[in-house]
This record gives structure tokens, C-alpha cells and sequence, in this order.
């Protein structure tokens, strides 16, 4: 009797972990689902809409680029509060290359050039002299948005000259007619990082980085060089962002353009599962939150809730991913 009771024990516990594993490594699909099914019920055709949809996706499309990024950073058991920032001064940079020279090209290497510099710095300074991530990317969040703020006089600039135009249609031309290119762009780069972190060396080291990084020194891995590629690919999508973001407005701003961009990066990747202590998350993921984020600010304009409440959302969903994966993950 006390041995069936024993087994009765030991197989509702395992059931019980089946389930919290199960739903831990699927959060990120599961409340895309439930959003996208609560969103049918209170605004079925308005939002399942071919208009509306595109736009869920197209007004992401930045922000899912950046996400990118921002988790492998965060897998690394890193953070990077700068994305905001440097999207402002790589815009200044990339509107003022376009203004002067009137090359696309140049401008875009240019900007991809100036994210490189960023990310490395970045790197340098967390990996080599270990300053905390939080820290780094806090002062250069300031410096970087008050340098552009100081070139700009506190506003905007806008491209002109002869390539505007052809520059304004990077972003504001659409595949088939339909799909407009943001998304195009997005797709490509979720496939490219993601085939990156599943089916390269260097993929296996950032999870090994934020799982053990002690253990993975030992194992012979350069674990500052691996913190010197994650922080500069960040920064080179932020730069594709920016370049998605600055053709589709034709400007940019020193103090409103990428602001709230970074909360907005890390909302998507810890919705998307990828947890804050590191060494787990999943690019495909990432795009689910990237969307759960949408569909929370499509149903939000659409139900008319004020546009104020959408930061006290967003910190809320934090809040409660964390904790979820807390209780899921605990033992």
C-alpha cells in the first residue's frame, strides 16, 4: 500500500514538473495566443483586418530588429540600456552623411561603421575592464543622447538633396505590392540571428557565457570575446533599425526618436522567455513577444484606453513575465 501510495507521489510530482516545464518553455507562445484569441473575441474584424494586422506588424518591425539583439545580450546574463540612444545618434550620423554626400551606400556603411564602434566599446568596457552591464550602458544611454542633442540643439533633422527620396523609399516601398519592406527587414534578420545562435560555434558559446561563465573560462572559451560579439551584433541591428526608422520618417529626432526603445527591447525578450539571470531564450520567441507587445498596443488603441497607460502596461507585463518564470522555473 505504501509503495502505491509512494508511486502516486512521485508520478504527480512529475506530472507537476512536466506541466511547469512545458508551460516555462513555451510562456512565450502561449500568451501570444491568448492575447491574439482575447483581441478576436472584443475586436474580431476590425482586428483581424488585412490593414490592421500590417500595421501590428510594420510598427514592431523596429522595435522586433532591436529584440534581436538586446536577447542575445540578455542570454549572455548582460543588459543594454543604450539601444534608445544610439538609435538617435546613428540617425544624426546617417541623416547628416545622406545630407552631405547625397550616397546611400555611404550612408548606410557609415551608420553600420558607427554601431560597430558603440557595440565594441560597449564590449570592452563590460568584458575587459568588468564594469556591470547595467552601469555601462546607463552612461552611455546619457552620453550618446546628449551628444545628439548637443549637435542638434535639442531637435531634429530631416534628409534633403537630390537622394531623398530615393533614401525615403528604403522603408516606404512594399514586397508584391503588400508586405511593407520593415517587415521584410525584420523577417531578415530573425532568420539570420537565428540560425546564428541555433547552428554556429559561437551561438553554443553565448548560452554557455550565461549559464556558467566561470565554467565556460575553464572549458577554454574566450568569454570576453564572446561578450565583445554579442554587445557589437546588438549594435549593428540597432543600426538596421535605424536606418528602417530614419527612411521611413525621412528625419530624426535627438530627443524623442528611439526613446523607450530599450524597455521596449527587453519587454519583447523576457516575454519571449529569455530569462534575466542569463543562458536561456530563444530568437523565435523573442519575435512572439515582439508581437505580444503589439497586439497589447493595437487593443489598446483600438479599445481607446488612454495612450498614457501604455508605459504602465508594458512595466506591468515585466513584471509579471519575470515573476512567472520565477515560479515555473523554481523547484
Amino acid at each position: 500500500m505504501r509503495k502505491m501510495e509512494r508511486w502516486y507521489t512521485m508520478k504527480g510530482t512529475g506530472s507537476s514538473r512536466d506541466w511547469k516545464k512545458t508551460a516555462s518553455d513555451n510562456s512565450a507562445l502561449i500568451a501570444f495566443v491568448v492575447l491574439f484569441l482575447l483581441a478576436v473575441a472584443l475586436k474580431g474584424t476590425m482586428f483581424l483586418s488585412w490593414n490592421n494586422i500590417i500595421n501590428i506588424l510594420r510598427n514592431n518591425s523596429i522595435i522586433g530588429i532591436i529584440a534581436l539583439g538586446m536577447t542575445l545580450i540578455i542570454i549572455t546574463g548582460g543588459i543594454d540600456l543604450s539601444v534608445g540612444s544610439q538609435l538617435a545618434m546613428i540617425g544624426f550620423v546617417a541623416i547628416k552623411v545622406l545630407n552631405t554626400t547625397q550616397s546611400i551606400v555611404l550612408t548606410i556603411l557609415v551608420s553600420v561603421a558607427t554601431a560597430i564602434v558603440f557595440g565594441f566599446l560597449t564590449g570592452v568596457l563590460v568584458a575587459k575592464f568588468r564594469i556591470p552591464a547595467f552601469i555601462t550602458t546607463l552612461g552611455t544611454m546619457t552620453m550618446y543622447r546628449s551628444i545628439s542633442q548637443y549637435f542638434l540643439n535639442g531637435g531634429g533633422v530631416m534628409a534633403s538633396g537630390e537622394k531623398m527620396d530615393a533614401y525615403i523609399k528604403i522603408s516606404n516601398n512594399n514586397l508584391f505590392g503588400k508586405i511593407p519592406m520593415p517587415i521584410i527587414y525584420w523577417v531578415i534578420c530573425v532568420v539570420i540571428i537565428h540560425l546564428l545562435v541555433n547552428h554556429t560555434g559561437i551561438g553554443r558559446h553565448i548560452y554557455a557565457v550565461g549559464s556558467n561563465e566561470k565554467a565556460t573560462l575553464l572549458s577554454g572559451v574566450c568569454v570576453s570575446k564572446v561578450k565583445y560579439f554579442v554587445y557589437t551584433v546588438s549594435a549593428v541591428l540597432v543600426a538596421v533599425a535605424t536606418i528602417v526608422e530614419t527612411s521611413r520618417l525621412g528625419s530624426i529626432n535627438s530627443s524623442s526618436s528611439g526613446s523607450s526603445y530599450e524597455m521596449d527591447a527587453i519587454a519583447a525578450a523576457v516575454i519571449g522567455g529569455t530569462s534575466m539571470s542569463g543562458g536561456k531564450g530563444k530568437i523565435l520567441f523573442t519575435v512572439f513577444g515582439t508581437l505580444t507587445l503589439g497586439i497589447i498596443n493595437n487593443m489598446m488603441n483600438l479599445l481607446g484606453v488612454n495612450a498614457f497607460l501604455v508605459g504602465a502596461v508594458k512595466g506591468g507585463i515585466i513584471i509579471v513575465a519575470v515573476l512567472l518564470q520565477t515560479r515555473l522555473n523554481k523547484e
